[in-house]
């Protein structure tokens, strides 16, 4: 650990952050361009072969971001995407960035530093920062938008140029250190450790775009709504934001484990992706499928959900447009199963549903969820942690889904449990609502 790390670890105050002085190269979880290709004729796209750990060179800072030392972060889905270099090679995406030239030509690396989730201590300024400070405890959120679109000025998720910080940039957060730019970041819960923060920006906000926010589901006090993958990352967040706005949370999982799970969070009814037919790799009947999840859930409500949370993407949406119910939303955020989508347009032209894209959340909508979180209206989907050299190791449990809510990664912090602020404030937290999350 360089000098300036180690001050941050030890609590130094900003003025001996700005005299210590930046290292050259700094630790990483990255992929290398030379790997690009190892998984062209392979069936099992490992991500613990493609993900190395070491030393890449230290970025130069922009006017508009900050240098951040970075305490935790976190694993999503396109953590592994990248590292399988599918279904766009990660160093295409830093290609097309670099062609812009100016700031934008320094992602196009032969490495890339992954990671869109980050909670740390700000370190470093540029020249045309005002509102954020060295010595800063901050979080990353994902969108990395050009502030002169003017596409972004009206939501920044509609920007051209709109991008995903450490999946389609560099510098992510999944290092020692990371770059940033001020709209994307957030004020650390002073409650929460630096791991639980971690496991929030991304997730949570997305969930939030999906279901609360005015682009998304427009969810209302009663709704049924269904939650694929409900003991995920987003879907922890989901049954909360469904349970804490008055709707109420269906969720599908794979396992009686995570069912217990699932019903300690609040949900309503838990549905096992077997008893639905839902079972392997193999494409359902999403008629079959939809008639056995529509009989339980009628069975238990006497009428069809309003809305559907889906991000499993292939092996589930054509059930989902089945199942919800006439004049119901599907909002969709990713598709983990595969991206080309089947399904009978009949029910969804002839029955008034509709489909609405969402992904991530407009910098608004990260604020918001920022500020429900330091609440303590919605607990951190936090269910386990790794050390950055096991950055593999917990990406391979995300790319095989044996993982239960957001798993996270302890880059400086050297244990779990450091980083409250507020000691008071997480004790009267607990006292109205005890943490029954995915741990």
């Amino acid at each position: 650990m360089d000098s300036l790390a180690a001050a941050v670890v030890a609590g130094a105050p900003a003025e001996e952050l700005e005299r210590l002085p930046v290292p050259d190269r700094y630790p990483a979880a990255h992929l290398r361009v030379e790997d690009a290709e190892m998984f062209k004729e392979t069936a099992d796209k490992d991500v613990r072969r493609s993900i190395r750990i070491g030393e890449v060179p230290m970025p130069e800072l922009a006017p508009d971001e900050v240098l951040i030392a970075v305490m935790a972060s976190g694993i999503n889905y396109n953590t592994v995407w990248s590292a399988m270099f599918t279904p766009i090679s990660t160093f295409a995406f830093l290609r097309s960035f670099g062609r812009q030239g100016g700031w934008a030509a320094r992602h196009d690396q032969p490495y890339h530093v992954l990671g869109s989730d980050a909670a740390g201590v700000i370190v470093r300024v540029g020249a045309g920062v005002r509102h954020w400070r060295v010595g800063d405890h901050v979080l990353v959120s994902a969108p990395y938008v050009d502030d002169q679109d003017p596409l972004t000025h009206m939501d920044g998720m509609l920007g051209i140029d709109q991008r995903a910080w450490g999946f389609e940039t560099n510098f992510g957060g999944l290092a020692h250190y990371a770059v940033a730019r001020t709209n994307q970041l957030l004020r650390k819960p002073a409650a929460l450790t630096w791991e639980e923060a971690a496991a929030t920006p991304l997730c949570a906000a997305t969930a939030y775009r999906m279901l609360v926010g005015e682009r998304g589901a427009r969810m209302k006090q009663g709704d049924l709504v269904l939650v694929w993958g409900a003991t995920g990352g987003l879907g922890s967040y989901a049954v909360q934001f469904v349970r804490n706005g008055g709707g109420v949370p269906i969720g599908v999982v794979s396992s009686e484990e995570k069912a217990a799970k699932l019903r300690k969070l609040g949900c309503d009814l838990v549905i096992d992706r077997h008893d639905i037919g839902l079972v392997g790799s193999d494409l359902p009947d999403p008629a079959e499928v939809g008639k056995r999840l529509g009989k339980i859930i009628r069975a238990e409500y006497g009428e069809d959900p309003h809305i559907v949370f889906e991000h499993t993407g292939r092996a589930t949406f054509g059930v989902s447009v089945f199942a919800v119910r006439r004049g119901g939303s599907v909002v969709t955020c990713g598709s983990t199963t595969g991206y080309q989508h089947e399904f009978d347009n009949r029910y969804l032209w002839m029955r008034l549903k509709r489909v609405i894209g969402s992904h991530g959340a407009n910098y608004q909508e990260a604020w918001e969820t920022n500020r429900l979180i330091s609440q303590g209206r919605i607990r951190t989907a936090l269910s386990v942690s790794y050390p950055m050299d096991e950055t593999a190791e917990a990406a391979r449990l995300v790319q095989e889904n044996k993982h239960v809510g957001k798993v996270g990664v302890l880059c400086l912090t050297p244990s779990e449990g450091l980083g409250v602020t507020d000691p008071e404030l997480r004790a009267r937290i607990e006292d109205v609502a005890p943490y029954v999350g995915p741990r």
